[in-house]
């Protein structure tokens, strides 16, 4: 009896582990795309590619960049009302 319950356990234990690998695996890859896209959005949106040192450029480049992105959404908004 204890050979099979010894084999039951180690099956167990191995099929555990086996899915405890593929969502450990699988958040990686979706969290990390996802977080990674999150970030670039966010450093390209208060335009932490200008310099430092520039005040009036950084200012100028985040109100310019955010202008962008309403303008597109209320475009996008725009036509699904018009042409829908």
């Amino acid at each position: 009896m204890s050979g099979s319950e010894n084999l039951k356990d180690k099956k167990r234990e191995e099929a555990l582990k086996a899915i405890d690998r593929v969502q450990a695996e699988s958040e990686t890859i979706v969290g990390s795309t996802f977080v990674r896209m999150a970030d670039r959005a966010k450093d390209h949106l208060s335009a932490a590619d200008k310099d430092e040192d520039d005040q009036i450029e950084i200012w100028g480049t985040r109100i310019g960049r955010v202008a962008g992105a309403l303008f597109a959404v209320g475009l996008v908004i725009y036509l699904v009302v018009t042409y829908f």
